[in-house]
């Protein structure tokens, strides 16, 4: 049977059946809401099945409403760490052992439990990052999705275990690929689930066993993802679940010589801090996925209103806090004015507000510091450019207990201006002319990264050319779901090259298992 993606609002909407869509999600925020505040839950880290309360907690905040506890969580210890990955390391045995079929039939089981609580899921990534409620179920869907395809690699490539050519009569060979031991897992906060699960269905299908870190600020879809897995048969002491401060957790597992590999997503500088460190008694793999400078060039040759529907979507969709958001626009000059004046009314017009919301587009940036941030890049706009659209903190209208920020659309930097090389993860988008393609192919590849990137032109000729000479491992033409962000499970690997990847082998595609597998070439000989 062939993959297919999951696509539960899309569906909804073909089908005509959005209301029920609406009315599942909202009964799930609304049960999920009775837990937080004074009702607010313990929730323990998870090592070998038992609940382990570590010495010290912390509360988990909604970013829109940070007078709201979701919850409160264990910041453990360098010990409680070393402990679980001794328990991964234990595991791996039994659960190496039992085979990829069984492994196959417990990941299909889990994509069926998520499937099932998918709406449960959405509201607690809602109330965690602030996604709206539907980028929060494309989320999910994504889970679902890597839990499904990774199974379905696993069945057609028969474990990836293969005869090879024998050199002599006498011989039988063939090449197994085997799993390395315990991976640290250490997840980011915008897609909590999603790529979660496909990293730890990586490891866990594949053989290994996993040390799982949340993201401090988003810890509770990652916990309920983390029992969802144990439900549906993944051995409890193969999958760990603890939470901490990012600089404890991260550097007890990096620097444990019992971890055997790591899998990242994040910043490039905790990336390479992670791929400098990563040989302790021997070298370990990496995979990290570490962030982007997404350029999206719009040509005179482009359908504008096509256009302005992607970029606006990739910039700032989820307020610009994806690797793969556009911060760079490109427009060609004989279409430049029009085109930027379209855009800024239409920022203008996104609405912004509690995500939980229907009407609402845009919710708050993640916390504290990006709430800084933010401040600090519109002055830096302000001061060195030309703001069309946004600039400022929202306060009024019941915004203040939030991280609410206004969508920003900047012109008219210098191209060598921090805002213009440097990765911001906020609703920020600098707008640059161009004159020629290769002028504007040149100033897009000028960072040092190569995640994703997108080009809006009717011209095949011109769409060619881009893809020839553009630095990217994700690349679109004319994609108005998102010119340069939404690649799916299976139909759009998702890799970055320079620094934004460590391995060039995409999440969601064929490649991607055997980066947690190592050959072994077997000999037996007849004679």
């Amino acid at each position: 049977m062939p993959f297919k993606n999951e696509n539960t609002h899309y569906l909804a909407a073909i089908k005509g059946e959005e209301e029920e869509f609406h009315e599942r999600y909202e009964a799930a925020y609304k049960s999920l809401l009775e837990r937080t505040g004074d009702s607010a839950l313990d929730y323990p880290n998870i090592v070998g099945g038992e609940e382990v309360i570590s010495e010290k907690q912390y509360e988990d905040i909604c970013p829109y409403n940070t007078s709201l506890v979701i919850g409160r969580f264990q910041r453990a210890s360098e010990e409680e760490v070393a402990q679980g990955v001794e328990v991964a390391k234990s595991a791996f045995d039994s659960w190496s052992h039992k085979g990829f079929p069984l492994r196959i039939e417990i990941m299909e089981r889990a994509a069926e439990l998520i499937r099932e609580e998918k709406f449960e899921l959405a509201a607690a990534v809602t109330l965690d990052n602030g996604k709206n409620r539907y980028e929060a179920i494309a989320d999910v869907d994504e889970a679902i999705d890597f839990l499904v395809f990774y199974s379905d690699e696993m069945r057609r490539n028969h474990g990836f275990c293969q005869e090879t050519t024998a050199p002599f009569p006498e011989e039988y060979t063939k090449s197994v690929m085997r799993p390395f031991g315990v991976w640290a897992a250490i997840c980011p906060f915008n897609f909590p689930v999603a790529i979660t699960t496909g990293m730890i269905v990586g490891a866990l299908i594949t053989g290994n066993t996993v040390v799982l870190k949340p993201s401090s600020p988003v810890p509770l879809p990652v916990y309920m993802v983390a029992r969802l897995l144990h439900r549906a048969g993944v051995q409890e002491d193969a999958l760990n679940f603890i939470s901490a401060s990012g600089s404890v957790v991260g550097n007890a597992l990096i620097t444990n010589p019992d971890v055997s590999g790591i899998v990242f997503t994040g910043s490039k500088a905790v990336g390479y801090d992670i791929l400098r460190n990563s040989v302790v008694n021997h070298p370990r793999p990496v995979i990290a996925e570490m962030g982007g400078k997404n350029p999206i060039i719009v040509t005179s040759k482009a359908n504008l209103d096509w256009a302005l529907e992607g970029a606006v979507r990739s910039a700032f969709g989820f307020g610009g806090q994806k690797c793969s958001a556009s911060s760079r626009l490109y427009v060609q000059d004989d279409i430049y004015d029009e085109f930027v004046e379209k855009l800024a009314e239409r920022v203008r017009s996104l609405k912004i507000g509690d995500p939980s919301q229907k009407e609402n587009y845009l919710g708050p940036v993640i916390h504290q510091e990006a709430y800084e941030d933010f401040k600090r890049y519109a002055e830096m706009a302000e001061r060195d450019g030309d703001v069309l659209a946004g600039g400022q903190v929202l306060t009024d209208d019941g915004l203040d207990g939030g991280y609410f920020v206004q969508p920003t659309v900047v012109a008219g930097l210098p191209e060598d201006h921090y805002l213009i090389k440097n990765e911001l993860f906020l609703p920020l988008v600098c707008v640059q002319r161009f004159e020629t393609l290769a002028e504007a192919l040149e100033k897009a590849n000028d960072v040092e990264y190569g995640l994703t990137a997108g080009i809006f032109s009717d011209s095949d000729e011109e769409i060619e050319y881009f893809f020839r000479h553009i630095q990217a491992g994700v690349v679109y033409s004319n994609r108005i779901r998102g010119g340069s962000t939404g690649a799916m499970v299976g139909g759009q690997p998702f890799g970055g090259w320079k620094s934004s990847g460590s391995t060039g082998k995409g999440a969601g595609g064929t490649h991607y298992l055997t980066q947690f597998l190592r050959e072994q070439s077997r000999t037996i000989c007849d004679n």
